[in-house]
């Protein structure tokens, strides 16, 4: 990977609401197109980092770098499916325009484009045979992938997704995994996770949120190394980190 431009770095950064430090000292980065995978448990900051990456929150110290650009630069670049999506069930919208809710840069011109688009990203979560069904008539995992739908609609240059597989049911998982593994090479993807079952073949690199601070609770990021598994799968070696000095020698080679 160390040929590909790095998309997403992290350089001492430190993070804080009143009365509570969250980050310390933060520093990693990965690669365009590859895989990631974000764990940590309840309450440890990925929230607070994924903010920090979509630019929703600055740092109090350190630089957060985005394809590049700070991060409210490149946020246009991003297909964000947040955790939770509230909706009012009442109101009266179709799955395609939800979807078509992702279009927002204007760069889709013409009804029939954006239909063009909306079927492509539907298509990618096998969903395109219910554009015209009414939102609030989907199960759980079916206005998850939807919601998929609406990230990939302006073709990103990076997906970020916060628990997806929340609420799913595993017909839902199984089609949501095979969506990015067919998206694993041509986008880079960051998956918060606490479920490595399903992701650990796809994965190229694991991210851990780690306790660095016993006094204060303020948290790091680890690199975790991985072992291909006979199964196909990979397993998380979470005895073993991959030193921060190594990560950024890598950088500075690619």
């Amino acid at each position: 990977m160390r040929d590909l431009p790095i998309a997403m770095k992290f350089s001492a950064v430190s993070f804080s609401y009143p009365h509570l430090d969250v980050l310390s000292d933060v520093s990693f980065h990965f690669h365009s197109g590859e895989f990631i995978a974000l764990v940590g448990p309840n309450g440890s900051g990925k929230t607070t980092l994924l903010k920090l990456i979509l630019g929703l929150e600055e740092p109090q110290q350190g630089v957060v770098e985005l394809l590049g650009h700070p991060p409210k630069r490149s946020r246009s670049l991003i297909g964000y499916v947040p955790q939770h999506a509230s909706y009012d069930p009442s109101f009266p919208i179709s799955v395609g325009e939800v979807v078509r809710m992702g279009v927002v840069d204007g760069t889709v011109k013409g009804k029939k484009r954006q239909d063009d688009v909306v079927i492509k990203a539907l298509s990618l979560v096998q969903m395109e045979g219910l554009v015209d069904r009414p939102y609030s008539e989907l199960s759980g995992g079916q206005r998850r992938r939807v919601l998929v739908a609406r990230a990939l609609v302006g073709e990103p240059a990076m997906l970020i997704l916060d628990e997806p597989t929340a609420n799913m049911d595993r017909e839902s998982e199984r089609r949501l995994y095979d969506t990015l593994a067919h998206l694993k090479g041509e986008t880079t993807i960051l998956i918060v996770t606490h479920d490595m079952r399903q992701v650990s073949s796809l994965v190229d690199r694991v991210f851990c949120i780690d306790a660095l601070n016993e006094t204060t609770g303020a948290r790091t990021v680890i690199q975790h190394p991985l072992e291909d598994v006979d199964d196909g799968t990979k397993r998380v070696l979470h005895e073993m980190a991959i030193p921060a000095d190594q990560c950024w020698q890598e950088a500075q080679l690619g």
